[in-house]
């Protein structure tokens, strides 16, 4: 029919995009399956897991986390990684207390300064990446190792309590019954993921991370976009600073250890390809909840603290494994199609050329003498 394009001549990015989205959608209903799966089990060992209370401190629990995630999830994108997540946030939660209290200043600036050294870290973080062309783990090593020292020189190596009531008052308000942080983490992720799925940055993340020399090609700015990438990953990590500040209470520069392998398991179990370009905001959320899970039931059921590292290790190396399998099958599967696009093609020319050649032989006359 007139208008309508043909399989073979759809665009090539169409299609892949298309492909993209069906895998992220399996994704993330595989993950929800697992969530759901895992839940009546955990429900038939422990009868206190469907109380409200219990799923209410389980999604309470991996607020923070989640927020941390979807900052992670945009440097990922870009094909990156920010190891310095755990320390920014714990920097912000010293110095969200120690300009309020001991600076005297007003608590909302203190708290938007705490997030305004979150975003310069990850400003610098993306510079020393894009500009001086250092690898995304090591400077974002060096980086951890420098904003945790200044964390603890700030606060002396000791928890700085108390705070000022506004964060006790946030940490217990509650909206229709629901508390307020989860709330706003499900506004967070509404936020990033209409950023990535409507908005042009959110098209130029993922061109860059799929391939940044095609997007360069493409008149895409990709140091830029990669810088804004780890700005939006520092400014993520202090807005958990605070938030975790607000949970215990005080300014901690011991908080968030460990974070930024967690993070990066919940990201890339969520289906957000450690090779950048892939991946959704919904899955990362699924995959916090998953995680969030697993801790739940290591407490429920009584299992050894020490157990819980192994549990975790283990589902970080499933999670990198499914996805290098995930890659190479979706990579496979586009191979194949776009061979039979050209095969399509080359057909649909010849069958051209055939005709166009009838068409212009001249007519053979019969029944002359």
């Amino acid at each position: 029919m007139m208008g309508q394009k043909t399989h073979a001549e759809q665009p090539e990015s169409a299609r892949t995009e298309g492909n993209s989205r069906v895998l992220d959608a399996i994704q993330s209903l595989g993950l929800l399956g697992v969530i759901l799966i895992g839940g009546l089990l955990l429900s038939f060992a422990s009868p206190v897991f469907f109380s409200r209370i219990n799923i209410e401190n389980l999604l309470f629990a991996s607020t923070i986390i989640a927020v941390v995630a979807m900052g992670q999830a945009f440097v990922i994108l870009v094909a990156g990684i920010d190891l310095a997540v755990g320390a920014v946030l714990a920097l912000a939660s010293v110095l969200g207390v120690v300009l309020a209290t001991k600076a005297g200043l007003p608590v909302g600036l203190a708290a938007l300064l705490a997030l305004a050294a979150g975003t310069g870290i990850g400003l610098i973080n993306g510079l020393a990446v894009t500009v001086l062309r250092l690898p995304a783990l090591i400077a974002t090593l060096a980086m951890m190792s420098i904003t945790r020292g200044v964390a603890y020189l700030i606060s002396d190596g000791r928890n700085i309590a108390p705070v000022p009531s506004v964060y006790v008052d946030i940490q217990g308000s509650r909206l229709f019954g629901v508390p307020m942080v989860i709330i706003l983490t499900v506004l967070l992720g509404v936020l990033a993921h209409f950023v990535l799925t409507r908005t042009r940055f959110g098209r130029e993340i993922y061109a860059t991370g799929g391939n940044a020399v095609a997007a360069r090609l493409a008149g895409i700015r990709t140091n830029r976009v990669i810088v804004i990438a780890y700005m939006i990953s520092g400014f993520a990590a202090a807005l958990g600073g605070l938030m975790i500040t607000a949970r215990l209470e005080a300014g901690a520069a011991t908080a968030g250890f460990g974070y930024e392998l967690t993070v990066i398991s919940a990201v890339v179990i969520g289906g957000v390809s450690l090779f950048g370009g892939e991946g959704r905001i919904m899955g990362v959320l699924l995959g916090v909840i998953l995680l969030g899970l697993v801790q739940n039931a290591v407490n429920l059921l009584n299992v050894p603290p020490n157990y819980d590292y192994v549990v975790s290790g283990a589902v970080i190396a499933a999670a990198a494994t499914l996805d290098v399998y995930r890659r190479r099958l979706v990579e496979s599967g586009l191979r194949r199609r776009t061979m039979t696009i050209r095969r399509e093609k080359a057909q649909s020319r010849d069958a051209a050329q055939t005709r166009d050649a009838a068409q212009s032989a001249p007519p053979t006359r019969t029944g002359q003498t």
